[in-house]
């Protein structure tokens, strides 16, 4: 059961980064298969999918200076759509930070707007965590 732990956290880090994966299909496998993980599942998505949120905001914080460049994780037009909507909607956007196409790039727009981490942090996990209840909740009625 640990590694299924694992590669779940691992698979949901992956997921909040630009890179393809899909947590909540593994998410809901996992507590399909076996109700009793409903809730260390849970919590083992919604960490290892806010730490990868983390790495994005460090990256915007950090190394904002070398965007264009092609190992930077957002192009300009996503970074733009990104920032469009942050200016809009505020800090509490990161709420959805677990949505697909502009999520992974507000938490890094957060990063190069410099959020104070504490509230990135809280709403970025309140989000993603929410979104894993959904997810795992649906897949234990079945």
């Amino acid at each position: 059961m640990a590694s299924s732990l694992i590669a779940l956290f691992l698979n949901a880090f992956v997921a909040a980064t630009i890179l393809p994966a899909a947590s909540e299909v593994m998410l809901w496998a996992m507590v399909a298969n076996n109700p009793a993980m409903l809730w260390p599942a849970i919590a083992v998505a919604a960490a290892g999918n806010t730490a990868g949120a983390v790495v994005n905001w460090l990256l915007g914080r950090f190394l904002s200076e070398f965007s264009g460049r092609k190992w930077y994780p957002l192009t300009p037009q996503r970074q733009q759509r990104a920032s469009a909507w942050f200016q809009r909607f505020g800090l509490w956007s990161l709420l959805f930070a677990w949505l697909p196409v502009v999520g992974d790039p507000l938490t890094v727009v957060a990063g190069v707007l410099r959020v104070r981490f504490p509230v990135f942090l809280a709403l970025v996990a309140a989000g993603k965590t929410g979104r894993y209840v959904i997810v795992a909740m649906a897949a234990s009625a079945i």
